[in-house]
């Protein structure tokens, strides 16, 4: 099974029926195809779509339902469509209750930065910085180090999606917890095969180890 899949998965055990669920571009897109047949979610795409199902097969994709970065989505029974302001409306009225999002960086203190790297060119923020400021859970996905530097840091060096946003992020390596209110970052899980020195050698910011994960 590949990292990406591992991942998805994982990031479907957070999902609880009832939810209204946002997901990212990159691998939170992959969740709705995992989601177990005894939850049942709602996925909103900020674009003004609630409903979204699994990814379509090859060819089966019809051009007006996409999800907010542009690829193809599903739309179950029952999905409605919708303006942006209307999406938007829920994102910042707080009635999401998770986003999944990919990032760069993010810190001990469960800071954000997810949107772009100085002096490359960027589409933009999109609804990102809404939905950290929005949701009331931000769980982070994101490989745990890129070109043998560390992503989880003590202070993020790029430009700030949102300060203290950051409830679970979820790496190739492990799931850490954040305590928003200043709790810093606790290992809760490794993945398969991994070690606890591993994760050390791969993390720049400081965090426990919960019994679970030790």
């Amino acid at each position: 099974m590949d990292t990406q899949t591992i991942i998805a998965k994982r990031i479907a055990r957070e999902l609880r029926s009832g939810m209204l669920v946002n997901l990212g571009i990159g691998i939170p897109t992959m969740v709705a195809n995992f989601v177990p047949d005894d939850v049942k979610v709602f996925f909103q795409s900020e674009n003004g779509l609630i409903g979204t199902g699994p990814i379509p097969e090859q060819g089966m994709g019809h051009r007006l339902l996409t999800d907010a970065g542009g690829r193809p989505v599903t739309a179950l029974p029952g999905a409605c469509t919708f303006d942006s302001a209307m999406s938007f409306g829920l994102i910042r009225g707080g009635h999401v209750d998770i986003t999944v999002l990919g990032a760069l960086q993010v810190d001990a203190h469960g800071l954000l930065a997810n949107w772009m790297i100085p002096g490359k060119m960027v589409k933009g923020m999109g609804g990102a910085m809404d939905l950290v400021a929005g949701v009331k859970r931000v769980v982070v996905v994101m490989e745990h180090s890129a070109k043998n530097e560390a992503k989880l840091l003590h202070r993020c060096t790029l430009p700030l999606t949102g300060a203290h946003v950051v409830d679970l992020v979820i790496t190739d390596l492990g799931v850490f917890n954040i305590d928003r209110a200043g709790g810093g970052m606790t290992l809760i899980e490794l993945a398969p095969g991994v070690t606890l020195e591993e994760i050390a050698s791969k993390t720049e910011a400081s965090y426990r180890v919960a019994a679970m994960a030790s």
